[in-house]
């Protein structure tokens, strides 16, 4: 019984660190930075702030970036307005 105590605890902590770096790997790409919000609190637009109370801090730091960015980040694909729709698209 020992033999097993001595042989699964060990592998129990491995799979166990194993799987906790790769759930803060996902947290480090969602985690905001401090500088981050020190800048968009510094110089953020209006539009820039309703979205942090509407939506978040993500949100709001998204357009902070494209706003940086110059606009140079676009869409991978535009958006049809609804009406727009051809017949051999509805079936």
């Amino acid at each position: 019984m020992t033999a097993w105590f001595v042989i699964a605890v060990p592998l129990v902590i491995m799979l166990f660190a194993l799987f906790m770096e790769r759930v803060e790997a996902r947290l480090r790409h969602v985690a905001v930075r401090e500088d981050e919000v020190e800048q968009f609190l510094e110089q953020a637009r209006p539009d820039e702030v309703r979205a942090l109370y509407g939506h978040g801090i993500g949100r709001a730091l998204e357009l902070f970036r494209l706003r940086r960015l110059g606009g140079r980040a676009t869409r991978t694909r535009p958006r049809r307005p609804r009406g727009d729709r051809s017949p051999s698209q509805f079936g």
